[in-house]
């Protein structure tokens, strides 16, 4: 019988502070002898990287928006396909910046898409496979977008008014409470080693829970 590995997703708005985590993530899931593979969305293979290049590119910007979102769930078909799936089937533990939380915050709360059309896609695309945990780094969507604008030149969504984003943020948050048992909440505003503090705190409560 194959050892299932475990799948766990970080989520959170422009600026959270996703990528400065995800390497800390990895390394305490390592620390406690689990062989992790991190990969990204949309994008985690070579088709995965060309879909988004044109999603964040700014050469299709007046994009509609069924197409962004169906192009986000080819993405992701192809992802599960290739990567994640083969790597969970294996024991790997998988790492993802983003999964189908980030659909139904940008697309559905910020785009304003149905979420029972997303929800028909996810289960197309996925079955009955969900992240065993969420990891959403939450914080104001101003000091988000300040951060953000420090770090590089903004991509197609990044370039999207503060409106859209607060709906995304609300969008994230609705998700929260309704799994709170998937779906763990940090305080992304403070500086980052206290964010890491709880983002450590998080993963060692989960990993002891799996062996109790």
């Amino acid at each position: 019988m194959t050892v299932r590995g475990r799948f766990i997703t970080v989520e959170g708005g422009e600026g959270a502070g996703k990528s400065s985590n995800l390497a800390f993530i990895q390394s305490l899931l390592e620390a406690a002898g689990k062989q992790v593979l991190f990969t990204r969305e949309p994008g985690g293979t070579p088709l995965g990287e060309a879909i988004r290049e044109l999603l964040l590119g700014h050469k299709h910007t007046g994009m509609a928006d069924d197409t962004e979102l169906l192009l986000m769930f080819a993405a992701r078909a192809e992802h599960l396909q290739q990567k994640i799936l083969p790597a969970l089937e294996q024991g790997v533990w998988v790492l993802c910046d983003r999964f189908t939380d980030a659909s139904f915050a940008y697309q559905g709360s910020g785009r304003g898409l149905s979420l029972e059309k997303i929800t028909k896609l996810q289960q197309f695309v996925q079955g009955s496979l969900r992240p065993d945990l969420t990891l959403l780094l939450d914080l104001p969507v101003e000091t988000g977008l300040q951060r953000a604008g420090n770090r590089s030149e903004p991509d197609r969504f990044e370039r999207e008014a503060e409106d859209f984003f607060e709906r995304v943020r609300n969008g994230y948050l609705q998700i929260a409470r309704e799994e709170p048992e998937r779906v763990r909440v940090i305080d992304a505003s403070p500086a980052l080693p206290q964010v890491q503090e709880q983002i450590s705190a998080t993963i060692h409560h989960y990993l002891e829970s799996l062996d109790e």
